[in-house]
C-alpha cells in the first residue's frame, strides 16, 4: 500500500500502484505532524494567521471588536471540533476554553486546496469547494478543473516564504484568498477525481524523488456526494450489493462506506449536524445524487 491510509474505505485510491517500502506519505494529520518535525508548526492556526498579519489571539487576550471567528489553536481531528462564531462578548465569554484561539472573520469563498510543492515550490493545485447544508455538515463538495488565481498568488508566496524546504502535498483552507488552516497532506477523499492511477503514480514520485510529474490535460470537475444520517443511532455497513448498486450508476467514480461500524458513534469525529456514513464521488452530480438516495434508503431501513 503506498499512502498510510487507516480508512478502509479509501484504500480503493490506492491498492493498485507500488510504492518503494522506504516511502511514506501521510494522509492522517497525525503521522504528517510526527514525520515533519521541521515543519509541523503549520499545525498552530495561531501562527498560521499571524504570518498573514491577521488579527488573532489565543483565548485570554479579548477581541477588541466582533465578531470573529473562534477554534483550538490545534486540531488534528477535524470536523470543525469547537470552532464557531463568536458575536459579541457575552460570545466569548461563554466560549472561553485554555487551547482555544480567535481570529477576524474572513468572508468570501472557502476553498479547499491540494498542493503539491518542491522546496515550498508549488507545481500542482487542486482546488474543491463546499456546499454547507447547515450544522457543519456538506451536501456535496465540488472538485474544480479550472485554476484559482486569488488563492494561487497568495498562497503560492506564502509557501515560497515559509515552507521552503518541505517536499510533498499540503492541503490549504482558505477564505477570500486567506489561509485559515494548514495540513502536510492531501485530502484523500477524491484521488479518483483528480485523475485515478496516474495522479497516484505523480504522488508517490514526488515523495520518493523529490519531483513532480504529471499530464493533468485532461483534468475536469468532479463532485463529492456527502450522506449524513442522523445521530443516536448505530448505523451498520449496507450489504455490499447496494454499494456496488451505487457505484455502477452512469457518472459515479466510487463510494466509500465512511464510518468503522465495531467502532462505538460517540468516538468518531463528526459536526453536530449529523452522522457521515458515506460519499459518492461522481462526475454528474445528479447521479451522485441517486446513489447517495440509494444508500440513504439502505441506512434508513436498519432496525
Amino acid at each position: 500500500m503506498p499512502i498510510c491510509e487507516i480508512d478502509p474505505w479509501r484504500t480503493q485510491y490506492f491498492e493498485r500502484v507500488d510504492c518503494p517500502a522506504n516511502v511514506f506519505i501521510p494522509t492522517e494529520d497525525s503521522d504528517a505532524w510526527t514525520w515533519n518535525p521541521k515543519h509541523r508548526w503549520a499545525y498552530d492556526k495561531l501562527q498560521v494567521a499571524t504570518l498573514q498579519a491577521l488579527l488573532a489571539a489565543p483565548h485570554g487576550v479579548s477581541p477588541e471588536k466582533y465578531p470573529v471567528f473562534s477554534k483550538p489553536i490545534y486540531n488534528l481531528k477535524g470536523m470543525g471540533v469547537g470552532s464557531g462564531v463568536l458575536r459579541s462578548k457575552d460570545d466569548y465569554e461563554a466560549a472561553y476554553h485554555p487551547g482555544h484561539m480567535w481570529v477576524e472573520l474572513l468572508e468570501g469563498e472557502h476553498l479547499s486546496s491540494d498542493v503539491a510543492l518542491v522546496d515550498g515550490v508549488p507545481q500542482w493545485w487542486r482546488h474543491a469547494v463546499g456546499i454547507a447544508s447547515g450544522d457543519g455538515t456538506f451536501d456535496y463538495w465540488e472538485v474544480r478543473s479550472e485554476a484559482a488565481p486569488t488563492v494561487e498568488s497568495w498562497a503560492g508566496d506564502w509557501c515560497r516564504r515559509h515552507l521552503a524546504g518541505y517536499t510533498g502535498m499540503i492541503n490549504l483552507e482558505t477564505i477570500g484568498g486567506r489561509i485559515i488552516e494548514v495540513h502536510l497532506r492531501f485530502a484523500d477523499q477524491w484521488p479518483d477525481l483528480y485523475g485515478g492511477d496516474p495522479w497516484v503514480e505523480a504522488l508517490i514520485w514526488l515523495y520518493a524523488r523529490g519531483e513532480w510529474h504529471l499530464d493533468d490535460s485532461s483534468r475536469r470537475t468532479g463532485y463529492s456526494v456527502v450522506l449524513f444520517m442522523p445521530h443516536g443511532r448505530r448505523y451498520r455497513h449496507p450489504p455490499i450489493s447496494a454499494v456496488e448498486q451505487a457505484r455502477k450508476i452512469p457518472g459515479v467514480s466510487s463510494v466509500q462506506i465512511t464510518f468503522h461500524e465495531q467502532i462505538d458513534p460517540d468516538r468518531h469525529a463528526m459536526p453536530p449536524g449529523g452522522f457521515r456514513v458515506a460519499i459518492v464521488n461522481c462526475w454528474d452530480r445528479e447521479a451522485g445524487s441517486e446513489a447517495r438516495e440509494l444508500l440513504r434508503r439502505q441506512f434508513a431501513s436498519q432496525t
